[in-house]
This record gives structure tokens, C-alpha cells and sequence, in this order.
């Protein structure tokens, strides 16, 4: 057939190919060779890119140019080859956060380490608490004030007794969510209430990245029938700061921002300085001493 050009979305990429989402279908393609000419410390190609094609087949085609990307949600590569971008996801309307209130207890550090990536790249987020059926509900708001309390959308559900996923699902419609989180909190579980067999769906793609050390990663977005995309990030256990210095990192908390010009020391660390305006106010209770000890372990090491 004759070549035809297209615009469209990745939804999945394996070993060197990309599937493209088109109004006329589903296409795997490879790149372009000058797509890989010049070396880069960041992916090539992620999900979530919009993208030019030409077709050669019914069935396959080749990427042709990859947009900009507005935003990214990525991390340092989890590599012993130097410093690289891992692109996780492209141009996310909105990441969620999930986290289980008990079993496991939830690990607020890691949830501040995602943030801190959400406000860099300004995409929303939203927080999910998994299992609330498990812990008093006054118990689990008091756990999670906090972040409700600095403006962040915090969504309680539970997939034993349905509440909040129906919220929840309304909160997807037209969107390219991406739901990131630690092992163990229900994923699963959650987005086979969101969508009968989504879990299922995501389950197989985790099972062929698991196979061994050297198969190569796949990452999917998976359609929403309500509309939209969803991409999960499975079991994520390191999540190194790209692009990110230390001396920056206040101007990413958003209790922070607004009081960082009022230290006596233009640059100042809030970690042992006179006159900091940080320190002052983790003494007067306005900014929580946990979100406090966050930004310590990130500043200056302890990064879990």
C-alpha cells in the first residue's frame, strides 16, 4: 500500500516498537532512523507521546517525528550506567497516588517524593487511599490531613464495600491517568472495580515484564470504557529525582515556597541556620514535622 501519514497516540512499547493509538486503528511501529541519531540522556519514545506516522502495512507503520512533550512523569534510570532520564509515562493529565492506610502502613516519604517530581512537572495529582474499610475513618482522615489541608485532592475508597469508586471513576473520564504506588496496596483490586477486568489486563503486561532480568520492560496505557487512558506503574520501589538539585527542592513543598524568602540567609538550607523562617515555623506547628523530615532525607541524604 501506498505510505499514508497519521497522527496519534503510543499506547504500548516493547523491545524497539511502539503500538499507535489512530482514528483508523491500532499500529505497531518501529522509528526512524534519525529518530536515533542523536544521542539523548532521555527516552526516545514513552507512552503517552503524540506522534507523526506513515503507514506501510494494514497492520504497521513507522514513527516519523514524536511532539514535545508538555510533561513528563519520569525518574533517574534505575541504572549503574550513569545519569539518564526514565520517561514513564508522557504527557499525564493527572497521576494517583495509590496508598493502602493499613496493610502495609503507608509510606508518607514516598508519597512527598512523588509529589515533589508533580509540582516540578505541574501535573496534578491525586492521593488514593486503598482498604479504608481496614481503620476508622477518622483515624484515616487524620492520617492524611496534611496533604488535604496544603490543597491536594485526597480520594477515600474501598474495593470491599465500593465507597469513593465511583468518585473515583468520574475522576478518569477523558483523562490519560497514570496510577503509581508501592506493592501490596490493591491496585489490583481497584481497578477491577473501576473497570471488571482492567486488573486482569494489567496483571498479564506485570507478568511478561517479570519473566527475567533481561526482558525488555512494557509499559501500557490501557482504555477506559467511560473514556480516557489509564497507565499503571506496578510495585515502584526506587524513585531517584531527575533533573532536581537540592538547593531547589524548598520551592517544590507548597507550605515552603511562601516563607523561604523570609529566612535571614538567601541560602539557607532550613537545616541548621539562624533566622530560618522553616525551622521557625515547624516550631509553631504550621508546617507538619513529617513533611519537615521529608525534605531532610531528600536534602541531605537518608533517600528511601
Amino acid at each position: 500500500m501506498n505510505e499514508i501519514e497519521q497522527t496519534g497516540l503510543v499506547i504500548r512499547t516493547q523491545s524497539g516498537f511502539a503500538w499507535v493509538y489512530t482514528q483508523t486503528g491500532v499500529f505497531i511501529c518501529r522509528l526512524r532512523g534519525k529518530l536515533k541519531q542523536h544521542h539523548k540522556l532521555s527516552d526516545i519514545i514513552s507512552v503517552g507521546d503524540r506522534v507523526r506516522i506513515t503507514l506501510s502495512s494494514n497492520t504497521e507503520g513507522q514513527v516519523e517525528e514524536v511532539e514535545p512533550r508538555n510533561r513528563v512523569l519520569s525518574r533517574m534510570a534505575p541504572e549503574a550506567r550513569g545519569a539518564r532520564e526514565q520517561v514513564l509515562v508522557a504527557n499525564p493529565d493527572q497521576v494517583l497516588l495509590v496508598f493502602a492506610c493499613a496493610n502495609p502502613a503507608p509510606h508518607l516519604r514516598m508519597i512527598d517524593r512523588f509529589l515533589i517530581i508533580l509540582e516540578k512537572q505541574q501535573i496534578p495529582s491525586r492521593i488514593v487511599v486503598n482498604k479504608i474499610d481496614l481503620v476508622k475513618r477518622d483515624e484515616i482522615e487524620a492520617m492524611f490531613s496534611l496533604y488535604e489541608n496544603l490543597g491536594f485532592a485526597v480520594d477515600y475508597v474501598s474495593t470491599v464495600n465500593g465507597e469513593g469508586v465511583e468518585e473515583l471513576r468520574k475522576e478518569l473520564h477523558d483523562k490519560i491517568s497514570v496510577m503509581a504506588g508501592p506493592s501490596g496496596v490493591g491496585k489490583t483490586s481497584l481497578l477491577n472495580a473501576l473497570q471488571p477486568g482492567l486488573g486482569g489486563q494489567v496483571r498479564e503486561v506485570s507478568r511478561v515484564k517479570a519473566k527475567g532480568m533481561h526482558t525488555t520492560q512494557v509499559r501500557e496505557l490501557f482504555p477506559l470504557d467511560a473514556g480516557g487512558w489509564l497507565a499503571d506503574l506496578p510495585g515502584i520501589k526506587t524513585l531517584g529525582l531527575w533533573d532536581i538539585q537540592p538547593e531547589e527542592l524548598d520551592g517544590y513543598f507548597r507550605e515552603f515556597k511562601d516563607l523561604v524568602q523570609d529566612c535571614q540567609f538567601n541560602d539557607c538550607t532550613h537545616h541548621n541556620e539562624p533566622g530560618c523562617a522553616i525551622r521557625k515555623a515547624v516550631d509553631e506547628g504550621r508546617i507538619h514535622p513529617d513533611r519537615y523530615d521529608s525534605y531532610l532525607r531528600l536534602r541531605f541524604g537518608d533517600i528511601e
